[in-house]
């Protein structure tokens, strides 16, 4: 690490987690160390005085994206956030223009994959500069460790792939090791707003900023209600020996503990990683603690090559930034409506936010249609044929169909659509004849269809 040029502080914090795992830490949570939490205070019954001072602590307020992901699990090879998602706008242009429209600054944290595509975007937006604030900065590498020996992997067919990131929990040291939270502190910057880019829902809101400045909390997390889609999903809890707020991940569950983790009644609300942070805090802490923030290991059992399933088993060991909740005493969490919570990950995600069922606003958030009176959509396209970008496009080449008025989507095989072609209901379209089937221009479709 040192000939890699890593600073000290990185290097000391992968020291701290590689000497868990010799004495053979696991990260694991167990379900008799926690509690559920039964609530927690809902922004939706928030009075609206919050948001007038929300909106008095804009100018102290920076909004903070994570963008290091590639998306190669849609067939993307540059920043997941270059991709189209709206209107002809990318994530990173909406993000922008949520900034923009704001007041606020914008920074990434990149990885070194999509910096230079990103920052190359970001450029056409000239007013994001501001107070001398950089754009961005850019997460750090680690070893992999072989599950072998607990030696660092080798690989010489590919050395880059002997290096991951340590997750996002890598936040807090490179805003250190990079300068930005000394620069944003000088600036005047007092609180960040933290979150997924390609959460489409993370906006920054004035009424939830309101809330954190006025109860002074060092740290807070947005959660929202689990339903079944989110059974696997890290999720809120309280910690038995001192009543402190956590958040465990599906990677920190005992296997004998699945059924519990999984239990959307017993544990209720999941972690929409939509983060506020609160500066001088974080600064202080940092200082106190030799830069240690001290999260919770979460140790991932991974291949060194990802595309070979035979290559060397290894470790990532990696946190999560929502763990910090379990840092700071006094910690809160706040429960969110859903559409807080409006991430793309598939292609499924994408045709959604990409019709009629949503809308972006002046203010450059993206909504359910007001028009819509059936709830979220489900979509479920084939991945045999549909997941990667550049499939799923060729079959829509006229854009989505509408939407609007449908409940429920499933295409299983190869089905491509013409122009214009409105959903209905629940619809599903079964194609199990090998060859593509082409739905007509203006087509109006309800109920089953299938090409046998």
């Amino acid at each position: 690490m040192e000939a890699a040029g890593l600073p000290d502080i990185v290097i000391n914090t992968f020291r701290y987690y590689y000497d868990q795992l010799l004495h053979g830490q696991t990260g694991f949570i167990p379900e008799n160390d926690i509690e559920p939490v039964e609530s927690v205070p809902d922004s939706e019954t928030f009075p609206d005085s919050l948001a007038q001072t929300g909106q008095e602590a804009l100018p102290h307020t920076v909004m903070i994206k994570l963008n290091g992901g590639l998306g190669t699990s849609m067939g993307l090879d540059r920043a997941k956030s270059l991709l189209k998602v709206k209107n002809g706008l990318s994530f990173l242009d909406i993000i922008a223009r949520q900034a923009l429209t704001a007041n606020i600054p914008l920074v990434l944290m990149n990885s070194f994959a999509t910096r230079d595509d990103s920052l190359a975007l970001l450029r056409q937006y000239p007013d994001l500069q501001r107070d001398h604030i950089p754009l961005d900065f850019v997460q750090h590498k680690v070893p992999k460790v072989a599950q072998a020996d607990l030696s660092p992997v080798e690989w010489p067919a590919d050395p880059d792939l002997e290096w991951c990131p340590p997750g996002h929990g890598d936040i807090y040291t490179a805003l250190v090791t990079s300068g930005m939270l000394t620069r944003l502190l000088d600036a005047g910057y007092r609180y960040a707003f933290v979150s997924n880019v390609d959460n489409l829902g993370a906006a920054l809101d004035p009424l939830i900023l309101g809330y954190f400045v006025q109860n002074d909390l060092p740290f807070m997390m947005e959660v929202a209600d689990r339903t079944e889609i989110d059974r696997k999903g890290g999720h809120l809890a309280r910690r038995k020996s001192d009543g402190q707020l956590i958040l465990r991940e599906a990677a920190q569950c005992l296997p004998d503990d699945q059924p519990e983790f999984q239990n959307i009644q017993k544990h209720k609300y999941f972690n929409t990683n939509n983060l506020w942070l609160n500066l001088p805090v974080l600064k202080q802490y940092l200082e106190e603690h030799n830069y240690l923030l001290g999260l919770p290991m979460i140790r991932n059992s991974k291949t060194v090559d990802p595309r070979d399933s035979t290559s060397t088993p290894v470790y990532h060991l990696e946190t999560a930034m929502g763990a910090a909740i379990a840092v700071f005493e006094g910690a809160g969490a706040v429960r969110v409506p859903r559409t807080r919570f409006a991430p793309v990950k598939t292609t499924n995600d994408l045709l959604a936010v990409r019709s009629d069922a949503y809308l972006l606003t002046e203010d450059y958030r993206i909504i359910q249609n007001p028009a819509r009176k059936l709830g979220q959509i489900v979509i479920a396209l084939d991945p045999a044929v549909y997941r990667l970008i550049d499939e799923m496009e060729a079959r829509f080449p006229y854009g989505p169909p509408s939407l609007l008025d449908c409940q429920r989507l499933t295409i299983v095989g190869d089905v491509r659509f013409g122009r214009e072609v409105v959903l209905k209901g629940q619809v599903e379209l079964i194609n199990p004849s090998g060859s593509q089937q082409v739905i007509q221009d203006f087509a109006v479709l309800e109920g089953l269809y299938r090409w046998d």
